[in-house]
């Protein structure tokens, strides 16, 4: 296990992949930087997930992976075919949330944008135990919401009011609170990505 400072960069854009890390505790994105300083997030990385799960000879990054805060992680397991099914999860799970960023940046509004991104980042924390009472841990600023989801701080600002004052959401203290995610999801059309034992995404 190996501690990485707020804003260390895990995996370099280009760089070489030396193989599968298992995130243990806080939270990373993946990202690119535009030549101008612009930045957008792609994912967010949580506790549980694995990065760096490439099967090619010899891969590279195709994006920089960067704390958000404190982090820690360890190596994972190489690829034996005890672990092909767990993997195989995992990247199914990586792709599906791919998708769903890309619908969300090519045909949601603003509020549908940040309603998506809370469902889906609740229901991955949940996968792990890591949520209560509807609510989770938010360490996110309005800056990463805003690099995540194509708008300005601003709008995030304005839309994240607009769901808190309509009572959708309660945010304090660096901690989410859905009132109810059912309705949410119903409102937004959320999709769930759920994969189980024997099934797979496609």
């Amino acid at each position: 296990m190996r501690s990485i400072r707020p804003g260390q960069e895990l995996m370099a854009y280009g760089a070489p992949v030396s193989g599968p890390l298992i995130i243990l505790s806080g939270w990373a994105v993946r990202s690119r930087i535009l030549a101008d300083g612009r930045r957008q997030i792609m994912s967010f990385i949580l506790p549980g997930d694995l990065i760096g799960n490439c099967r090619q000879r010899c891969p590279l990054s195709v994006s920089s992976i960067v704390a958000l805060g404190s982090l820690t992680l360890c190596p994972g397991p190489i690829a034996i075919p005890a672990l092909d099914q767990v993997y195989a999860v995992s990247h199914a799970l990586d792709e599906a949330y791919l998708l769903a960023q890309i619908t969300r940046l090519g045909r949601l509004s603003a509020e549908e944008r940040l309603i998506d991104l809370m469902l889906e980042l609740y229901e991955r924390l949940s996968l792990s135990g890591l949520t209560a009472d509807d609510g989770f841990t938010w360490p996110l600023t309005q800056s990463a919401l805003a690099d995540a989801l194509g708008l300005t701080p601003v709008h995030v600002n304005r839309t994240l009011q607009h769901l808190r004052g309509r009572g959708d959401v309660t945010l304090r203290s660096g901690h989410l609170q859905l009132t109810d995610p059912y309705q949410l999801a119903k409102r937004v059309g959320h999709i769930t990505a759920r994969v189980t034992g024997s099934s797979e995404l496609s």
